[in-house]
């Protein structure tokens, strides 16, 4: 082939950079505009007031209003933004996962928690050093999230389930250690939405020069990552020294992300989305892709807050720009997901191997364990003067029996749903909470809560629980037939779900009235509302619906073998599966409705059926119902005694409970 002459290697390239220099030019046309809209809307004044109040009198509130409010606020959406994108470009280019940020790999939870704890042990230290705790808090998530999904896993599947668990887990412990300590910890419900609103630029002139280690990653960087890019083995051989310099970036990435989340608190999908918006915009090489994600990071977090003040102008209700930016970032991961994602993805999350069969060995154990829990549950309190174990009285057995009944009932519903789920979809990542049912039932309350106010919450809530799931699945069934159902899709639409509800949540909680506490009562999960009549009702429900699900099992097992083995013995897989997919949503809907959302024990219920040997359909189905049924019991008590006088919602202790025991079965699978 002929060379290539010197004027045509320059026109060469020229052509190959206008796709870059076409984004110089649209970044610059875009940002100015948003920036004067920005400021025209923080400050609450006419477009054309705007350049007046720059000479206005330093006394005049609206001088003021713009100097130590909209500014303080521009500059902020400016810089989080800014670190939050080259923070994901960083991790997703070190893992070549194009699905990871500081959200989906458990960093912003495990930040959010160590601020938390700092919060609360070391209230100073958390004053003047927070960013530190963040770290801490993030490092620890990190850290178990590589060890559950092992080196071979970091590009795909396995990192970004494992930090889902971890997102769940922590969440819970936060969720927890706020409720427990409300009266230190209100501040930390708007923090915790990702809140950009300023009185003063003491904020920006902390944060500012803690992201000047963006410069050194910006100049630094781009050779090893480029480098990665050929795979590890490769990059060695070229002089890299591998596990040093991807661990100076992991570093690097969580610190941007640590300031950023000590400052303004959660914004998640910004790292997630602008590396990919940057390639998608043309950015090749390791240099592009970092630069562009930093300015779109920035672009996107302050167009994401201007519609979050655009909400509060119009609605006059506060908006955080966490939730504004959940809620774009949510269908955009859909979309993301279904584009990135494969039928089958190569890697998943292994589960320790379990027993051949159920034998009569484990059966004692499991017996035995179910006496110690109801005899616990019953007999065992804290008093003023202590422990004691005995029969409670007439009084206290009246107000004890509905709770441990509600209890026993919403841990064996949730074991039910979880199995029939598995066995559907034939995915062992399946439960009410992972793939979103749980999500979907709690924003329709809430959305009933925010239409009818909470003095209709308990009558209209069954219905909207059992709306919202229902939707939720008729999503699942349309978006995972063309993707066979993969776990990946299935676990993405859980946390996009996930992140909505979280975004309608702090919402409703902004607006700080005596309805959103009432709401965030019923998100922890509480047994100690329930009265005799809906204990009855529960446990009526899930016994008719559990027998259901029983007679079905011949179906059940044909389905989980195969579509094709199903309807060559004569079954009409589409209607039995949408008939069983209903019977979960009625489940959910019913256990959510009165308990709230539990993260965990859906699934791990029949995973530890399981593992103890029952591998045929009603086996298991019986033995995760009890195994549900005594877990909730365990966690109904420890929240009621643990902490006396005070309680701790019966559903915070089970997501904890089971998730801190599903992240150790991970990892021990990984490592077996």
């Amino acid at each position: 082939m002929a060379a290539v002459s010197a004027p045509a290697r320059h026109v060469l390239t020229l052509l190959a950079l206008l796709p870059l220099m076409l984004v110089h030019l649209w970044l610059a046309a875009e940002v100015a505009p948003l920036m004067l809209v920005h400021l025209w809307l923080a400050a609450e004044v006419a477009p054309l007031e705007l350049w007046a109040l720059l000479g206005a009198p330093a006394q005049s509130f609206a001088f003021l209003q713009l100097q130590l409010s909209a500014l303080p606020r521009l500059s902020m959406a400016l810089l989080t933004g800014a670190a939050l994108g080259l923070s994901g470009s960083l991790l997703q280019q070190i893992t070549q996962n194009r699905l990871v940020s500081p959200m989906t790999i458990g960093a912003s939870s495990g930040a959010w928690l160590g601020l938390v704890l700092a919060t609360l042990l070391l209230p100073a230290f958390a004053a003047e050093q927070g960013q530190w705790a963040a770290l801490g808090g993030a490092l620890v998530a990190v850290g178990l999230v590589l060890l559950i999904a092992g080196r071979s896993g970091i590009g795909g599947l396995p990192l970004v389930l494992g930090g889902m668990a971890m997102n769940l887990l922590l969440g819970a412990l936060a969720a927890g250690l706020v409720l427990i300590n409300n009266q230190y910890t209100q501040g930390l419900f708007v923090w915790g939405a990702g809140d950009l609103a300023q009185i003063d630029w003491h904020w920006v002139q902390w944060l500012w020069p803690k992201l000047l280690l963006a410069l050194p990653v910006l100049v630094l960087a781009p050779r090893p990552l480029s480098l990665l890019q050929l795979g590890g083995d490769a990059a060695q051989a070229r002089g890299l020294a591998l596990w040093p310099v991807m661990l100076a970036l992991f570093l690097a990435a969580l610190w941007l992300c640590s300031v950023s989340i000590t400052a303004v608190g959660l914004i998640g999908f910004i790292g997630l989305l602008t590396p990919n918006l940057a390639r998608l915009l043309g950015a090749r090489s390791a240099r592009d892709e970092l630069l562009y994600s930093t300015l779109l990071g920035a672009l996107l977090l302050l167009a994401t807050d201007v519609l979050a003040l655009l909400a509060n102008h119009i609605g006059g209700q506060l908006v955080p720009s966490g939730a504004a930016a959940a809620l774009i970032g949510a269908p955009v991961l859909l979309w993301m997901a279904r584009r990135h994602l494969a039928a089958e993805d190569p890697h998943g999350l292994q589960l320790p191997a379990g027993a051949e069969r159920f034998g009569w060995r484990s059966a004692l154990w499991v017996a035995a364990f179910a006496l110690l829990a109801l005899t616990l549950a019953l007999g065992l309190a804290r008093g003023l003067d202590g422990w004691r174990l005995q029969w409670p009285s007439a009084l206290v057995w009246s107000l004890r029996w509905p709770r441990v009944l509600t209890a026993a009932s919403a841990g064996a519903g949730l074991a039910i749903s979880g199995l029939l789920l598995q066995r559907l979809l034939r995915n062992p990542l399946a439960s009410p909470d992972i793939l979103g049912l749980s999500a979907g039932a709690t924003l329709a309350v809430m959305v009933a809560l925010m239409l009818f106010g909470g003095g209709v919450l308990g009558a209209v809530a069954p219905l909207a629980a059992f709306l919202g799931s229902l939707a939720v699945l008729i999503v699942l069934m349309l978006l995972g037939r063309r993707h066979r159902y993969s776990p990946a899709l299935m676990a993405l639409l859980g946390i996009s779900l996930g992140a909505l509800l979280n975004a309608a949540l702090q919402f409703v909680l902004a607006k700080g009235s005596g309805d959103s506490f009432a709401l965030l009562g019923w998100l922890a999960g509480s047994t100690y509302r329930s009265t005799p009549a809906q204990a009855l009702w529960l446990s009526a429900g899930v016994l008719l619906l559990g027998g259901l699900a029983a007679v079905f099992q011949r179906a059940l097992t044909l389905i989980g073998i195969g579509d094709g083995v199903a309807a060559s013995r004569g079954l009409d897989v589409p209607r039995l599966r949408l008939a069983l997919l209903v019977l979960v949503a009625l489940l959910c809907a019913l256990v959510t409705s009165l308990l709230g959302p539990v993260a965990f024990l859906g699934l791990l219920a029949p995973h530890i059926a399981g593992l103890l040997g029952a591998r045929r359909v009603l086996p298991q189905l019986l033995l995760a119902a009890a195994l549900g049924a005594v877990l909730m019991l365990l966690a109904d008590w420890a929240g009621r005694t643990l902490i006396f006088p005070l309680q701790i919602p019966v559903g915070i202790v089970a997501s904890v409970l089971c998730g801190a025991y599903f992240v150790y079965l991970l990892i021990r699978g990984r490592l077996a």
